[in-house]
């Protein structure tokens, strides 16, 4: 009889112990949730594009010699204002004044033969032949004189534009050579009164940038001042010209990892004439601007099969976190914020932004969810 029943107790002491790890590790009641939450605001709302630039002149040239001399005189200096037309440097021009002198005796010479002949052609004692020999030499010599007179003119130097000495200018005795390829610049002058930001923007953002729009940028050497700007011009084409294969350039310097990257020209007034030629601008493009939008956090938004949805947290009887799914339609992204334009939502409801990985099951875990509790 004992043995029945130490039998019996062992099979109960068994059942409780399947009965206590089925409810422990099967269907024990999942703990409370807890969420990290942002309140839905009303805001005005921007969206920025930023990019890097550089502040240059509205106009500038570089002012270089048409014939090859020495240079005799600069009578300007660094940062001084010039007026077009005024004289700025004076080149040695004592060979081309050599020049004119032997191309005027030239014509004298060409003068006083075409003369002698007209009149020994009006006797009959020339031919007309000759005469129209003696009028081309004598033409050949004028022009020779005008272009020796030309050159003469050349070597002295005048501002072709109104502006500012930038840098310093070269100094006398340097040979300023002319040409088209190489020239020697003799000085830079720029117009300063008016400034402009010359920014790359990446291809993933220009094309929410219009001509027009506001952008604001700063400048290492003034860290605490922001300066206003608005967009003028947006080139038509990349930086690289990668789109031309026809182009030894481009194709060298295209890759399909590359970054395209286009040139956009800001207008900045500068009334202080605090900026500089060359100063590294850092802009922030204005793309998009909403008054007193709707806004939650980006990181609230989440997808599902049926769109993009939030979860509003509200608390229940207990003062426990319960999640409700609203569908909403988004408008203007900002760089946390988003528009809300549709979708039930309100100000100052509570939305979650927890992350939520996928949970894994293991295949342990899930046959013994299947089976039946153990006996």
């Amino acid at each position: 009889m004992k043995w029945k029943i130490f039998i019996v107790a062992a099979i109960l002491a068994g059942a409780a112990f399947g009965y206590n790890y089925y409810n422990e590790t099967v269907v024990k009641p999942a703990a409370v949730k807890t969420y990290e939450t942002a309140k839905v605001m009303r805001i005005d709302l921007t969206r920025t594009v930023s990019a890097t630039g550089t502040v240059q002149p509205r106009d500038s040239v570089e002012v270089s010699g048409k014939v090859t001399a020495r240079i005799k005189e600069i009578l300007v200096e660094e940062n001084d204002h010039v007026t077009e037309g005024q004289v700025v440097a004076i080149l040695d021009g004592k060979d081309f004044e050599a020049k004119l002198d032997q191309a005027n005796f030239t014509l004298t010479n060409a003068r006083q033969k075409l003369e002698r002949t007209e009149r020994l052609y009006n006797i009959g004692a020339k031919s007309l032949q000759e005469l129209e020999d003696a009028q081309y030499e004598f033409d050949r010599a004028k022009s020779a004189v005008e272009l020796a007179e030309d050159d003469v003119n050349q070597t002295v130097i005048t501002a072709p534009m109104d502006g500012v000495v930038v840098g310093e200018p070269k100094t006398p005795g340097t040979m300023a050579v002319q040409g088209n390829a190489n020239p020697t610049v003799i000085m830079r002058i720029a117009d300063l009164s008016e400034k402009l930001v010359k920014a790359k923007v990446d291809e993933t953002d220009i094309g929410s940038v219009k001509v027009g729009e506001r952008a604001t940028f700063t400048v290492d050497a003034y860290p605490d001042k922001t300066f206003d700007a608005y967009v003028t011009k947006i080139s038509q084409t990349d930086t690289a010209n990668s789109w031309d294969t026809n182009s030894t350039t481009s194709s060298s310097s295209n890759s399909s990892n590359a970054v395209i990257y286009y040139y956009v020209t800001f207008a900045a007034p500068d009334a202080e004439n605090l900026l500089l030629p060359a100063m590294t601008a850092r802009l922030d493009i204005v793309v998009g601007q909403v008054r007193d939008a709707l806004c939650v956090p980006i990181a609230a938004l989440k997808t599902d099969a049926q769109g993009v949805y939030v979860e509003r947290i509200t608390k229940d009887s207990k003062g426990v976190d319960v999640a409700e799914k609203v569908y909403v339609t988004v408008g203007l992204y900002g760089e946390e914020l988003v528009e809300v334009t549709g979708g039930n939502l309100s100000a100052g409801d509570d939305v979650s932004t927890t992350y939520e990985a996928a949970e894994k099951k293991s295949s342990q875990q899930t046959q013994r969810r299947m089976g039946p509790p153990p006996m």
